[in-house]
């Protein structure tokens, strides 16, 4: 990269520090807000109103296996504790990534409960048992959920640009 590059005139930076005027939050001070299934919580972080994607911290209890489910876009986790397991073969455990297809079914359990950052891509959908939608869960309904546990704030201020 040169310099030119680098450099910042005054009326760029300007520009930067007036789109949402705050860019970093403390999570410690966002509350977990139950999400859409029994046994797991989630912090908001960020929607993408354009995929209908979302990012999160999500935080599983101990013995929780996920419904079936699909991936509208592709999903990608980050474990920061704990750990999960689609096949008992290939589990994931604190420090493992893993990149979910777009188009991905799968049924995930997490016998000891784990903690993942988690970005997707596009909404998901729980499937029914004959394999028909049962529920989308995208930005919106994220946003929504968040915002009736007061815990959304700073996800409003990122998107109104206030």
């Amino acid at each position: 990269m040169t310099a030119a590059v680098l450099s910042h005139s005054p009326s760029s930076q300007a520009a930067l520090s007036a789109r949402h005027g705050k860019d970093f939050v403390n999570l410690a001070e966002v509350p977990w807000t139950p999400w859409v299934m029994e046994g797991t919580h989630f912090k908001l972080l960020a929607i993408n109103e354009l995929s209908g994607g979302f990012s999160m911290l999500l935080k599983v209890d101990p013995g929780v296996q996920a419904p079936v489910h699909g991936h509208l876009g592709s999903a990608e986790a980050y474990l920061v504790e704990g750990g999960f397991y689609y096949e008992e073969d290939d589990p994931g455990y604190a420090g493992y990534y893993t990149y979910e297809r777009g188009g991905s079914i799968h049924q995930p359990v997490s016998p000891q409960g784990c903690v993942m950052f988690a970005v997707t891509h596009g909404p998901l959908a729980g499937c029914n048992p004959d394999g028909s939608v049962s529920a989308v869960v995208d930005c919106r309904l994220m946003l929504q959920l968040a915002e009736a546990n007061a815990a959304a704030g700073h996800v409003v201020q990122l998107v109104s640009g206030r």
